[in-house]
């Protein structure tokens, strides 16, 4: 039976209980992140604890706890459950508090962790590539809440989810209110053209992804240039590849968008190449 993490002990799963006055549940008030681990080590360990400390800085959330705490309770659970490939789910609530928003009525932050295994996309989506859609639902106005920050509160993504699964798509491309590209519902967005490979910019209404930040490294150590720009639905339209990145995710081609298909309707040789490199550089 597996065993989660939950504000300091290890418990039996169906155990793992939090209050129905946390303000994580309420009001989807905290932050979280999602950590691999390849090989029983977790990946990118420190940029991922890294993110989520910033991300409760952001949002006024204290951590009970300091970061090389943090980081022994995870590797503690990973552990218990004898995970050596797989997934961790890392969360941060508010608390405990009243039915008002007030979030410094919540006493203490709760903190739980649960090492298991996941599967985003099925494989076959990896060998022939997925299929993509251009979501109604605009991504959250950087004014409403920092794309940098890894919330709890993921309504906007699933209601972009929810418009790709209606439409048979694997996953939905998010456009901010400018009209940009932002990101899809959980993964970065690459685009290449012409040899060089383009990404949004964290301001266009991305999260600032671990995966993401590995393989662009991973590309520019091959000799590719690696551009930050705000991009249009024209530039997804008339690409030579479409990738997403991302912790669950890794690195997917995207074989057609809306309708259209991107290159010959096949994973490129750039996303192709990119994802065995990603593939060494986790499993080395």
């Amino acid at each position: 039976m597996s065993k989660i993490w939950l504000d300091g002990k290890l418990v039996d799963r169906q155990d793992a209980k939090i209050s129905v006055f946390d303000h994580g549940l309420l009001y989807g008030d905290g932050v979280f992140e999602g950590i691999r681990v390849y090989g029983g080590k977790v990946f990118e360990f420190a940029a991922h604890i890294r993110r989520l400390y910033e991300s409760a800085r952001a949002i006024r959330l204290e951590i009970p706890m300091e970061s090389d705490e943090m980081c022994r309770a995870v590797e503690e659970t990973v552990q218990a459950n004898n995970i050596k490939s797989g997934y961790i789910r890392l969360v941060v609530t508010r608390g405990v508090g009243d039915l008002g928003l007030n979030p410094f009525l919540c006493k203490k932050a709760s903190v739980f962790i649960i090492a298991d295994h996941i599967k985003l996309y099925p494989e076959e989506y990896y060998e022939k590539g997925m299929k993509v859609m251009s979501a109604v639902t605009v991504r959250n106005h950087p004014l409403s809440l920092p794309p940098q920050v890894k919330s709890l509160n993921y309504l906007n993504n699933i209601l972009a989810k929810i418009e790709a699964l209606d439409a048979g798509a694997g996953e939905a491309i998010m456009y901010n209110h400018e009209g940009f590209v932002a990101e899809a519902t959980g993964d970065n967005v690459f685009v290449v053209r012409g040899g060089i490979i383009y990404t949004p910019p964290v301001q266009a209404g991305s999260l600032e992804g671990v995966t993401r930040a590995v393989v662009i490294r991973l590309a520019k150590t091959e000799g590719i240039e690696v551009v930050e720009k705000n991009l249009t639905r024209f530039d997804l339209y008339v690409s030579d590849e479409v990738f997403l990145t991302g912790t669950a995710a890794e690195v997917i081609g995207v074989v057609t968008i809306d309708g259209r298909t991107v290159g010959d309707g096949k994973p490129g040789s750039i996303t192709r190449m990119l994802r065995k490199k990603f593939y060494e550089y986790a499993h080395a």
